[in-house]
């Protein structure tokens, strides 16, 4: 995990890739079919790529077939919020790092049983630890 989590624009746009910018501080969503975890089928934990908070691990993820990491749920709940969505003209679930509060994408009501969700979540919000076990940090 990150020691210290930038606090202002510039410490965000120093520490980021100029589309993990876009993406964790402006709520943009990266191209689908072109990002690092869409198809990864490696074991391990994603964690944010802005704090380095544990978020999902593969052993919640399915292939959705939209292009984005999909998860059944989060990996620690508590690292994990959602917010209410009213952009482009449509009503949706933000999905955001509760400690840094970076968008990672939504999360829709369309996923496999027995939950039915749907976390689609960008790539470039995420790293991955391969291996990693989860440890609520």
């Amino acid at each position: 995990m990150k020691q210290k989590m930038p606090q202002t624009d510039d410490e965000w746009k120093k520490d980021l890739s100029p589309e993990q910018y876009r993406v964790l501080r402006q709520k943009g969503t990266e191209p689908a079919f072109t990002g690092a975890y869409w198809n990864n089928k490696k074991k391990g934990m994603y964690v944010c790529a802005g704090c380095g908070h544990d978020l999902f691990s593969s052993d919640a993820k399915f292939d959705s077939g939209t292009g984005w990491p999909s998860f059944t749920d989060p990996a620690v709940k508590e690292n994990v919020e959602t917010r209410s969505d009213n952009s482009l003209f449509m009503q949706r679930t933000e999905v955001v790092c509760k400690h840094c509060g970076g968008h990672l994408g939504h999360v829709f009501d369309d996923g496999p049983m027995p939950g039915k969700k749907r976390y689609c979540i960008n790539s470039c919000s995420l790293d991955f630890k391969e291996g990693k076990e989860k440890n609520k940090k």
